[in-house]
């Protein structure tokens, strides 16, 4: 059976511990396939799916990694069916978690595809900088905003951007990563890309960096250290551990 990890357990861990220890780094390279695989299986929802369907709550914690570090979209517990597709929406009452909302839909009640883009680009940019949405009271989105500028170098973002990522060599395609991340979380629906358009672009990025989008992430070791079953709220709000520290592991071994 393959072990199923939540991203942002697997990010946080995996940035921080011995490699040797975990045989595992989350480098760009595998971000970039997290980050596609989830776009694959959304993309798939919003356009192959009959009747579409949309997730409604799009989160770090429902993207899960199997052994392979291959991302999976979880969780449909809050999803919707979109039957009638000439109106392009679904009015129902706002659900969904804080930090991931599309303001849209919160402001409207209608609930569209364009709502599970605005949640991935948040995912995005967790990927990008290791943070959760709302952090001490700064939201993700408005802190990239702030900071990018793009006619300085990595587009300006060092100071948010994860250091374990950037520590030996500027990685290739990460300042367009956060150009469609920031297109996903435009305000108004209208002006957000398709999941089919960001998938495109991922792939693109990823050829970017030398390498196939079409071959599946390489295998990993037989076991993780991971804390698997720990709260992710725990982890994060643990004050014992800070963004560039290490977190508590208990191995885990395949079922």
């Amino acid at each position: 059976m393959m072990l199923h990890h939540r991203l942002m357990i697997i990010i946080f861990q995996f940035n921080f511990v011995n490699a040797g220890k975990s045989g595992i780094s989350m480098d760009w390279i595998r971000r970039l396939k997290v980050a596609l695989g989830a776009a694959r299986g959304l993309a798939y929802l919003h356009e192959l799916a009959n009747p579409p369907i949309i997730h409604r709550d799009i989160k770090s914690s429902n993207i899960l990694l199997d052994n392979h570090l291959n991302a999976k979209v979880a969780d449909f517990g809050l999803s919707k069916l979109l039957v009638d597709s000439e109106r392009g929406h679904v009015t129902t009452q706002v659900k969904g978690t804080m930090g991931y909302l599309d303001p849209e839909y919160y402001m409207s009640q209608q609930l569209t595809e364009k709502s599970d883009v605005y949640s991935f680009g948040v995912v995005m940019l967790e990927l990008v900088t290791a943070k959760r949405p709302i952090e001490q009271g700064k939201y993700i989105v408005r802190e990239v905003m702030r900071v990018m500028d793009t006619s300085k170098d990595l587009y300006n973002l060092h100071s948010i951007v994860d250091p374990t990522i950037v520590r030996s060599t500027s990685p290739k395609g990460l300042e367009k990563f956060v150009e469609v991340a920031m297109r996903c979380v435009k305000e108004y629906a209208s002006e957000r890309p398709s999941m089919a358009e960001v998938v495109k672009e991922i792939e693109n990025i990823i050829q970017l960096a030398g390498l196939n989008p079409s071959v599946e992430s390489a295998s990993t070791t037989e076991s993780y250290e991971v804390p698997l079953g720990q709260n992710v709220k725990h982890l994060y709000d643990n004050e014992d551990f800070s963004h560039s520290g290490n977190f508590p592991t208990a191995k885990i071994e395949p079922q």
